[in-house]
């Protein structure tokens, strides 16, 4: 979401004459666009703004000007400490302000120090441009459609009730009219996002739409291919959406369903309101309506209180689920949540030892899983040119990325391609009926 709402920014500075720099010395502007779910996260950007700092001074040395800006959870959380511990900072804006940046921005080259945090009456959707479609064809053929923001389930972790605000959905008629565009402009595939976006529920002709009515929507739009979402809840996937996994062949075969442990006793002290088994119950009836679908998930390790018991049921769910990939994280205590003040913290070692025993698991039925690919044909959306001269990029519909030489011709267009190789993040594979060069990489392979 925050590489969405960093395009937004850029597209909604675009009247005012702005346009995206390609180093930070040459920006006017710099917008830092932050996030405030684990505290490493939140005290690097400190860091990064000493650095800013440094590069604004040497700008005003050789007579340019430079403003800096802090947008995102960061800037909605610690809005006047920002400007306490880094005085180079000019403007401080909340994820749901940013559509009034031209005017913060006005402010601040007059009076350096403005601060923007409240939450908005109005939505801030109702008040962006779509980007020009040059610019939309600048940035590929895949993009990233905002539906939903905020959270209501208050996991006692979790900051982002506080930094997004409660469950809001767009209406689907503005997702319909966004997503339209960006297929006009030679856009392929969509990630329909939301903190937690299966909790969808926006306003249609009929009545509130579920995440599953708007994506059959949107699977009527001629020229969309590919559809996905993230990040999803548990206890959020409802019937519908799990049938529409078995019946929308534009509904791709990957689902973000973070659980982020496997003790029942820790996933009730995280406020998580589901247990182990029934999450793990929940993959298999996805996996019922669509067998090949690829799960993915978050885990959270050395929550308070956990045990060397508790950490071992969380290792035997990855082993019973069989993951495709899984994002891990150490437990970062945050201001403000429930869980900083739970007594039981564990130490930094224990994390740190748990943490390597969990990757090493993950990792090891991710690249058995990856491996299953080879020699196997699949359809890869090929987005950019690769490393290699001749080569380009794409992703399979489980969204591993694939490697393959054929022409750049082929940018936006989904082709069969069969997998000869599994390297450790992605794919190698030939274009089947690609061409005599093609058939020449095959003879070679």
């Amino acid at each position: 979401m925050n590489a969405y709402d960093a395009l937004r920014m850029a597209d909604v500075l675009a009247p005012e004459g702005y346009d995206e720099a390609l180093t930070i010395d040459d920006a006017d502007l710099v917008i830092l666009n932050t996030c405030h779910i684990r505290e490493r996260a939140s005290e690097k950007i400190f860091s990064e703004l000493g650095t800013l700092r440094q590069i604004k001074q040497a700008r005003v040395k050789n007579g340019k000007a430079m403003m800096i800006a802090v947008a995102g959870c960061v800037a909605q959380a610690e809005g006047a400490e920002i400007l306490r511990r880094q005085k180079a900072v000019d403007l401080v804006v909340g994820p749901q302000n940013y559509h009034r940046l031209p005017r913060l921005v006005a402010e601040a080259r007059e009076r350096p120090g403005v601060v923007d945090t409240e939450f908005p009456a109005e939505s801030k959707f109702d008040h962006l441009a779509p980007a020009k479609r040059a610019k939309t064809q600048a940035r590929g053929v895949t993009a990233f459609v905002t539906v939903q923001e905020g959270c209501d389930k208050f996991c006692t972790f979790c900051v982002v009730p506080f930094t997004r605000g409660a469950e809001v959905s767009r209406p689907v008629a503005d997702i319909v009219r966004e997503t339209q565009a960006l297929v006009d402009a030679g856009v392929r595939e969509v990630t329909l996002l939301g903190q937690n976006v299966n909790a969808y529920h926006g306003a249609d002709k009929s009545g509130v739409a579920s995440l599953a009515r708007l994506i059959e929507r949107l699977a009527r739009i001629e020229g969309l291919a590919r559809i996905r979402y993230m990040t999803s809840h548990p206890n959020d996937m409802s019937d519908d959406l799990i049938a529409l996994h078995g019946s929308c062949e534009k509904l791709m075969p990957f689902l973000h369903l973070p659980v982020q442990a496997g003790s029942d006793r820790v996933l009730r002290a995280m406020n998580r309101k589901h247990t182990a088994a029934s999450y793990a119950a929940l993959a298999a009836r996805v996996r019922t309506v669509r067998p090949d679908i690829a799960l993915s998930s978050d885990f959270i390790v050395g929550f308070p209180g956990e045990t060397e018991e508790d950490f071992a049921a969380t290792l035997d769910l990855i082993r019973n689920v069989c993951f495709a990939t899984t994002f891990s994280f150490k437990y970062s205590p945050r201001p403000g949540t429930a869980a900083a003040s739970l007594s039981g913290q564990v130490g930094d070692d224990v994390m740190r030892d748990r943490l390597s025993r969990l990757q090493a698991l993950a990792e090891a039925h991710r690249q058995n899983w990856q491996r299953g690919f080879i020699g196997k044909t699949v359809d890869v959306l090929f987005e950019r040119p690769g490393r290699l001269p001749g080569q380009m990029v794409g992703k399979t519909a489980h969204l591993v990325q694939t490697q393959a030489d054929c022409p750049a011709s082929f940018a936006g267009t989904i082709r069969p391609v069969r997998i000869i190789d599994a390297s450790t993040n992605s794919l190698h594979g030939i274009v089947v009926g690609a061409g005599p060069r093609a058939q020449a990489t095959e003879a070679a392979a």
